[in-house]
């Protein structure tokens, strides 16, 4: 199983409350609404940032964090590489995303505790 992380940055012009409003309610969604996501994606999991500043921490550099589970790297390629993801989805995105200060990992968990 393999895991992809996409480190969200809100568009500049939204509150916070605003990102996360339409993150939960309009974009999630809509995402899951594809066959192919209800097909390949194993769990999906939406955080986001509280306004917590840590002692001796650096501000926080994102607002948000989407997770996403697939079986394996032909899987994720099923879901971002298809038509409806292309065409519906990915243009969602820019709606409430700074999609250039977005980050992403693909990888595996290591469960330590």
């Amino acid at each position: 199983m393999i895991k992809f992380t996409i480190l969200l940055r809100k568009r500049a012009d939204l509150s916070h409350d605003e990102f996360v409003t339409y993150h939960k309610t309009k974009h999630a969604p809509l995402f899951i609404s594809l066959p192919e996501v209800q097909q390949h994606v194993r769990r999906y999991v939406q955080c986001h940032s509280l306004p917590i500043a840590l002692p001796g921490m650096p501000p926080q550099a994102y607002d948000g964090i989407t997770e996403l589970w697939f079986d394996n790297e032909d899987a994720m390629g099923q879901v971002f590489l298809s038509e409806r993801y292309l065409a519906l989805v990915r243009p969602d995105e820019a709606k409430f995303l700074d999609m250039a200060g977005c980050g992403f990992l693909v990888c595996s968990e290591n469960a330590v505790l």
